[in-house]
This record gives structure tokens, C-alpha cells and sequence, in this order.
């Protein structure tokens, strides 16, 4: 078994140890004491020789540091399945995987490898339907962050990918805007964060038989606090994502220019978003925007610029 796949086993243990423990309430917490002697115990046992491993030390640190956040995003990810749902061996799993996947060094461990490495986990150490749960949501955050490293795979095995067929998918829409207000004869854009890093549009699911406007009006005050005013379409981005239960789906977003006046934005209680903020120009271009927001964007400046 190749070291870092052995370690990361190791980290698994030891974050099984550390989670049956606070479900159980038998600890609230761990001190970075008890986390050495469970570290030092499970690499004594299981992989004698690795005791020194730097990685096995580093990975499980960035697994705690950024639980609350994983978790968020393992429930935005597959939102059947809150987190205390999901079994002890297969959030771990997750954890471990979210956390290269977001938060690693892609030099060191490219996103597909970290991917692989915890479906592998799961076989291992899971269920009988662990490796599809951790693949399907691990994969829908990957394309959730725009796929990187993908143009890296070969050509061959591109050519070799059977080609989705979205006509025979199930549709998903959602509408969102790009909301604008003036205070003190600057402009403002109102944008929110997520939990993947990005700045994007608010935005809310459209059910059947809705009116798209009407509904995404509802659904921009329920996720900002915001009365809107749409103004004009933007446009529509498409594209095909996985859900660790449905499968593939394609999501049809509508976008859009809505005007509000400049107030507080209250963000609603979400595990997708963890922020909401005003922007005037000038800052937009320094933000970590997805590159299907961007022409959004562009295409709303440009019409607000001749808005009296």
C-alpha cells in the first residue's frame, strides 16, 4: 500500500476515534495532546514505521481547522443527508477528501487523486454503497468549483467518456439576479459568498408551475431581505451536475438586473452561503468570481451604465 494511501487511513481512524467520542459525549474536544497519543497510537498499530509521517500530522489538523466548513458544504452537496445522518466512517471520508480537494496543495494532490483516494476509502473501509455516496458528492463539488486540473486528462481518455445526453436529463431551474442600488451617487452590486470560496449571484429554486420572475423575486428576499425590482433578463447558464442520490441532472439558471434600494443585506440561514455583501465597482475585478458569473456581471455594468 503506497504511504499516503496508508496515512490517510491512519487519518480516518483517528478522526472515527475522535468523532464517536463527541457523539457519544464522552469528550467535548480534543486537546492537541489527545490528538497526538490517538495519532501515535493508530501509526504504532497500523503502520509501523510511519511514525514520523509529517503528512498524516498536517492532513488531520486541516481536516479539524476546517470541519465546520466541510460539513456545510457536504450538506449543500447532498442535501437529503444532514450531516449527523451520514455514517461516522463516511462523513470522515468526506472530510478528508473535501479537505485536499478545497484546501490542499493541487501540485501535491491533484484534485482527481484526492477524489480517488477517498472512493477508495470508502471501499475499504465503508459500506456497500459508501464508494457511490463519497463519489457523487465529491463530484458534484467538483464540478461545483469548475472541474480544475481537468484539462490535464489525456485525450484519449476524454474521446473515451461517453457524451451526457441532456435532453434526456432531469431539469432543474432556478432564478437569480444581479442586484444593483445607488447611495451617494456611487454604484453598488450586492453579492453573496459561498462555501466553496466563490462571490456569485443570489439566487433560488424555481418549482414547477412558477412564474420565473414572480419566483425569483420571492426567493432574493428570502435569501438577502431584499424588495427587488427586475429590470431586464441577463440571460441563462446551463450546465449538468451530479447528486450523490438523483444522479445527473441539469440545472437551468435565469438571470436577472434587479434594483433595490441600499440597505443592510441579511443573509438567510443557509449551509450553502456563509456571506452577503455590497461591492462597488472598482472591487469587483479582485474577486474570486466563477467564470459563468463573469459575463453576467459584464453584461449588467454595461446596462446599468445608461440606467438614469
Amino acid at each position: 500500500m503506497a504511504n499516503r494511501h496508508l496515512s490517510r487511513s491512519i487519518v480516518l481512524q483517528t478522526l472515527f476515534e475522535w468523532d464517536f467520542l463527541n457523539a457519544s459525549k464522552k469528550e467535548d474536544f480534543w486537546s492537541d495532546e489527545q490528538l497526538k497519543d490517538a495519532l501515535n497510537r493508530n501509526l504504532k498499530e497500523f503502520a509501523p514505521g510511519l511514525e514520523d509521517d509529517v503528512f498524516v500530522t498536517s492532513l488531520i489538523k486541516e481536516v479539524l481547522k476546517k470541519q465546520k466548513v466541510i460539513d456545510e458544504i457536504i450538506e449543500k452537496a447532498a442535501p437529503e443527508w444532514p450531516i449527523d445522518k451520514v455514517s461516522i466512517v463516511d462523513r470522515n471520508i468526506l472530510r478528508i477528501g473535501l479537505t485536499e480537494l478545497l484546501f490542499g496543495d493541487r501540485k501535491q494532490v491533484p484534485p482527481k487523486v484526492a477524489i480517488n483516494e477517498a472512493i477508495e476509502l470508502a471501499k475499504t473501509f465503508g459500506g456497500e454503497n459508501s464508494g457511490k455516496f463519497i463519489n457523487g458528492v465529491l463530484g458534484a463539488v467538483y464540478k461545483e468549483i469548475g472541474e480544475p486540473g481537468k484539462e490535464e486528462t489525456s485525450k484519449k481518455k476524454k474521446n473515451s467518456d461517453e457524451p451526457v445526453d441532456i435532453s434526456k436529463l432531469p431539469i432543474e431551474k432556478f432564478g437569480g439576479a444581479l442586484i444593483y442600488a445607488r447611495k451617494d451617487g456611487n454604484l453598488y452590486l450586492g453579492l453573496v459568498h459561498d462555501v466553496f470560496g466563490y462571490w456569485t449571484l443570489s439566487k433560488g429554486h424555481i418549482e414547477a408551475g412558477e412564474n420565473e420572475k414572480e419566483s425569483t423575486i420571492k426567493r432574493i428576499k428570502e435569501e438577502v431581505g431584499l424588495d427587488i425590482v427586475i429590470k431586464e433578463k441577463l440571460g441563462e447558464n446551463e450546465y449538468v451536475a451530479s447528486h450523490p442520490e438523483k444522479g445527473k441532472l441539469l440545472k437551468k439558471v435565469s438571470y436577472f438586473l434587479a434594483e433595490s434600494e441600499y440597505r443592510e443585506l441579511q443573509l438567510e440561514s443557509s449551509g450553502g452561503l456563509d456571506g452577503a455583501k455590497w461591492f462597488q465597482l472598482s472591487e469587483i475585478p479582485e474577486l474570486h468570481i466563477y467564470n459563468d458569473i463573469i459575463p453576467i456581471i459584464s453584461k449588467a455594468v454595461e446596462i446599468i451604465s445608461h440606467i438614469k
